[in-house]
């Protein structure tokens, strides 16, 4: 689930962290690492979560509504197409989705539960949802399209959604644009066949990119002082004062990974980069940084230091 990108938006969080804290402690600001990233896939469970229990709350709508001293037609024999989504059903019999959110407590909605209602009567008295319920029988594609138009028209874009997740957790805002965008790509993959047993996305696509992100730090914070003297002389029209903090540990980052890591082309490493800092830095920054990283690569190049392993890695 996490890309290369984000695990080095996540070690460039805990670097700045780490430089802007009175603790000094190496170990706990690690942790702090680890911890970011546990908690972006609580994110993810918690977003998925978020799917089945607007279900839920439709469904006990329903049953109340069948309850009331004169019940319409409707409410004596409502339209059940959205409580019974083959897609959603799919969420909630999953045994891997059930396992991770009771271990990671995953029990938000219950205990705030009045998102799940905004949520629900937004999407209740919409268009989409009419368009949705005009027929009492759906395809599972039918289904598909309209769960994950619920992700992209109702959730993702919800105000008061957006700011209980800040109040929650500060770093999910960062993390929701790939937690979504995981979501999206989780739910087009499922299928009518789809078991109660099949996997869901794990964390890190691979045991490399969980080394990569505890080496990618260590190595950064264990040679911050070598790092920091590759640049000498290599900003002359920048004001040091003036230097960006951010771009600076993008910087190290990048000269770490350049030195570093033999298996990681050197294109790679620097065009990645240029991308965190056109996000998370200033408008200038993926400038001044393709510039510095640019000259020190042709002179590490010139200077036999890059110890790139395989073709096309230079």
């Amino acid at each position: 689930m996490l890309t290369r990108r984000h695990i080095r938006v996540k070690v460039m969080q805990s670097l700045y962290a780490f430089h802007q804290s009175e603790n000094k402690n190496f170990s706990s600001e690690e942790k702090f690492l680890q911890k970011s990233m546990l908690e972006m896939y609580d994110l993810f469970l918690l977003m998925l979560k978020l799917i089945t229990e607007i279900k839920s709350y439709s469904e006990n709508y329903l049953e109340i509504s069948q309850k009331k001293h004169l019940p319409t037609q409707e409410e004596i024999d409502p339209n059940k197409k959205f409580v019974e989504n083959k897609v959603i059903q799919i969420l909630e019999n999953n045994h891997q989705l059930q396992d991770a959110w009771e271990e990671r407590g995953i029990s938000h909605w219950k205990r705030d539960s009045e998102y799940v209602a905004i949520l629900w009567e937004e999407i209740r008295n919409s268009e989409a949802f009419e368009n949705y319920m005009i027929t009492r029988e759906s395809t599972f594609k039918e289904d598909k399209d309209f769960v994950i138009l619920l992700l992209k028209q109702f959730i993702a874009p919800n105000e008061k959604l957006y700011d209980y997740l800040e109040d929650t957790k500060l770093t999910w805002l960062d993390d929701l644009p790939l937690v979504n965008t995981a979501i999206l790509k989780y739910l087009n993959k499922l299928k009518e066949t789809t078991t109660e047993d099949a996997k869901i996305p794990k964390l890190f696509k691979s045991p490399d990119d969980q080394d990569f992100a505890a080496k990618l730090f260590r190595k950064a914070m264990a040679n911050d002082e070598d790092l920091a003297k590759e640049m000498v002389d290599k900003t002359p029209n920048w004001d040091k004062e003036r230097i960006a903090e951010i771009d600076t540990i993008l910087l190290k980052m990048a000269i770490c990974e350049l030195l570093h890591f033999p298996s990681i082309p050197v294109k790679v490493s620097i065009n990645e980069y240029l991308e965190v800092a056109k996000e998370y830095s200033t408008p200038k920054s993926s400038i001044f940084i393709n510039g510095i990283l640019d000259k020190l690569s042709k002179e590490y190049q010139e200077q036999n230091r890059l110890n790139k392993m395989g073709r096309g890695l230079m």
